[in-house]
């Protein structure tokens, strides 16, 4: 493995457990990680909790909110009928189902032919249960980096934010991390063809995969460029140089450059089966609708043509000026944790991945409620404030953070799942 996709790693850490592998390092892995999955769990256990309550003292169904509302009714509704269902607004404008990749709606179908299930509640399966495997994937990915500690502060960061309810809901988010987190731990240890096989499910899962294709992409650009640099500028000692062994010719450098791609072959196979899962998808619609672009004209009638910022900027123009300078500094927050993720000089795929999730996030002219819930699976931004907290002596003061935290998420989920706005 390329070393700067390991360099933040600190000095002196004695090495993670094996995080991967059949068998009995598999279960050693699981064994590692439970901590993690626990207080993860715990943490999503108490916004449910608190959701609930607050649901039954207002005289309504908990689950309606979390399977049968928004995005949720899309996914059964393709997991029941297949893509065929289409609303016409007021305006003229279409909404169709053709908008929603297929893995969730697959996965409904598939729990709810073989459980008693619906598919609303396969739907809440899924995601739970993906929840889980992406609390796993955090943790695989900070312990690699920082020690376990910051894997456990990672998956439980990640479980406390803002728009956390969202991965108690039949939503795409939480199967998404767990794809994504777990291919770009694959790349960090090695295993490309793993890692591409999972972006292919990330690509049929959301649109954002995007950002995932994209990391793995560059960085293997720029491990070939630095391994093609290092090989053409290695040169004998001259002082050590045996002219009766020097080679009488240098290869050309299309043979180093051709050398070189057949010793990485495993990565470029990697990177190039990682956007199939979303090309499949655009194309599938492109056909299904006669347009090579037909993806992209289903996705402007939803308005989530990409504007580059400008609808974003009109946004916060049109805000009360309180509200303006807030969302500027929830912004500038965002800008900040991006900085800091630079100078703690994360490993590069997990860098592209996290700026991208965030730059495709905020340069569409989609409804802006759903930008936070958007750049939630851009968990790398989580990474500073999770070492800084695990940096913290004892378990304490750290533990109290997380439960206030994790109170403010519950409250923060049950008002906004009890109110109107889609998330």
């Amino acid at each position: 493995m390329p070393d700067h996709l390991l360099r933040t790693r600190t000095p002196g850490t004695p090495p993670p457990p094996v995080l991967a592998g059949p068998g009995p390092r598999t279960a050693a892995a699981l064994r590692a990680a439970v901590p993690a999955l626990a207080v993860y769990a715990a943490v999503r256990a108490l916004g449910l909790l608190v959701f609930w309550t607050a649901a039954s003292a207002d005289g309504r169904d908990p689950l309606g909110p979390l399977s049968g509302r928004w995005d949720s009714v899309w996914y059964q509704r393709i997991a029941e009928h297949g893509y065929r269902y289409t609303v016409t607004l007021p305006d003229g404008s279409v909404h169709s189902d053709l908008a929603f990749f297929p893995l969730l709606p697959a996965l409904e179908r598939g729990v709810s032919a073989v459980t008693p299930l619906t598919p609303g509640g396969s739907g809440l399966l899924v995601a739970w249960l993906a929840g889980l495997a992406a609390a796993w994937g955090l943790f695989a990915v900070g312990a690699r980096l920082r020690g376990p500690r910051t894997g456990v502060v990672l998956a439980a960061l990640w479980g406390v934010g803002p728009t956390a309810f969202v991965q108690s809901m039949a939503y795409t988010e939480t199967l998404f991390t767990a794809l994504a987190a777990w291919s770009l731990y694959a790349v960090l240890t090695g295993r490309w063809i793993t890692a591409g096989a999972l972006c292919v499910l990330a690509g049929l899962t959301r649109p954002s995969a995007v950002a995932l294709i994209a990391a793995l992409a560059v960085t293997a650009a720029v491990t070939l460029v630095k391994q093609y640099r290092t090989r053409a500028t290695d040169r004998p000692d001259p002082a050590h140089r045996d002219r009766d062994h020097e080679p009488r010719f240098r290869p050309f450098p299309l043979l180093r450059l051709l050398h070189l791609l057949r010793g990485n072959a495993r990565m470029l196979a990697g990177v190039a089966l990682a956007p199939l899962g979303w090309l499949a998808y655009v194309a599938f619609v492109g056909v299904r609708q006669g347009s090579a672009f037909a993806y992209f004209d289903v996705q402007a009638q939803w308005g989530n043509s990409i504007d580059g910022g400008r609808a974003l900027a009109a946004f916060i123009a049109g805000l009360p000026l309180p509200a303006a300078l807030g969302l500027c500094a929830a912004l500038g927050l965002l800008g900040w944790l991006v900085v800091l993720c630079v100078r703690q000089r994360q490993p590069l795929p997990l860098l592209v991945y996290a700026i991208a999730i965030v730059v495709v996030s905020l340069i569409g002219a989609g409804y802006f409620g759903s930008r936070p819930r958007l750049m939630m699976p851009a968990f790398p931004l989580l990474l500073p404030p999770a070492v800084a907290l695990a940096r913290w002596p004892g378990t304490a003061r750290t533990a109290a953070l997380l439960t206030v935290l994790a109170c403010g998420s519950a409250g923060y989920g049950a008002w906004t799942l009890l109110g109107e706005g889609p998330p």
